[in-house]
């Protein structure tokens, strides 16, 4: 198909979009849509009105009389380009996720190059959830560890909090157990794997009481991580445990760097 030709977009697709671009605190400034619809020979149909209606306006009238979507596409590939947030990276990759949580209902992807490409439709909002995720990106920022995303992959893309902290912490004794085929669990487990006298990992050669109060650490974060987030939250109804996005990044941060001390390990 010529890209020119895109089919044009349906009415409640468009709203959406333009409801996230031209949201009235986070979304593009006035000047910034003028200008990005004049450098894609789009009519500014009613400059004077609500942003997203201005958007709105100027698709639909575009729309009309190419009878193609094609310039609505540049217009959000102009939008998205990275080179302007430079100084907003955070907004970059909200603005981001929204629209691609939007567009993964007319089978579009932008990626962080300022380009597009063509992806399979989304038919539900659970589908269209799972396509973007500011969670993940986030999270990806601060390396954290291939094992987190493997086993709680879908609570991550959906953003659900709780969940992606509780599986994220149950990796650490999955780990454990498939390390060293003990099939305890939570503090009865760390004290078989850390034994004091025999343990059956090792952080390091424990050869003097620095390495050996290392090791001790590496046990009491794992203990506490038990404590402070896989117990409440196994017995605790949702509700009533609420959990953020900062308290997330930060929990799972603290589940990678367990976890990157056991790609280290030394078996005695």
């Amino acid at each position: 198909m010529d890209n020119r030709n895109r089919k044009p977009l349906e009415p409640y697709h468009l709203e959406g979009i333009c409801k996230i671009i031209g949201e009235t605190k986070e979304g593009l400034t006035g000047p910034e849509i003028g200008k990005i619809l004049t450098d894609c020979r789009i009519n500014d149909y009613s400059p004077d009105i609500t942003k997203w209606k201005r958007i709105y306006n100027a698709f639909v009238e575009c729309q009309n009389k190419e009878k193609s979507s094609y310039k609505i596409i540049v217009f959000l590939c102009n939008a998205m380009h990275p080179s302007r947030y430079l100084k907003d990276i955070e907004l970059y990759h909200a603005r981001l996720n929204d629209l691609n949580k939007q567009l993964s209902f007319i089978g579009i992807e932008l990626t962080d190059q300022g380009k597009y490409r063509e992806v399979g439709k989304a038919t539900t909002l659970s589908e269209a959830e799972q396509r973007a995720s500011h969670f993940k990106h986030k999270l990806e920022a601060r390396n954290v560890h291939a094992e987190i995303f493997k086993f709680c992959k879908p609570e991550l893309l959906t953003e659900n909090y709780f969940h992606a902290v509780f599986e994220s912490v149950k990796s650490i004794a999955e780990r454990l157990r498939n390390m060293t085929n003990v099939y305890a669990d939570g503090h009865d487990l760390i004290n078989v794997v850390f034994a004091a006298n025999a343990p059956l990992l090792q952080i390091n050669r424990l050869q003097d009481s620095n390495d050996r109060s290392e090791q001790n650490g590496v046990a009491n974060i794992i203990r506490g991580l038990f404590s402070t987030i896989r117990n409440p939250t196994a017995h605790r109804p949702k509700f009533t445990f609420n959990i953020g996005e900062d308290y997330a990044l930060d929990v799972i941060t603290m589940v990678s760097f367990v976890h990157k001390k056991l790609d280290n390990v030394i078996y005695p």
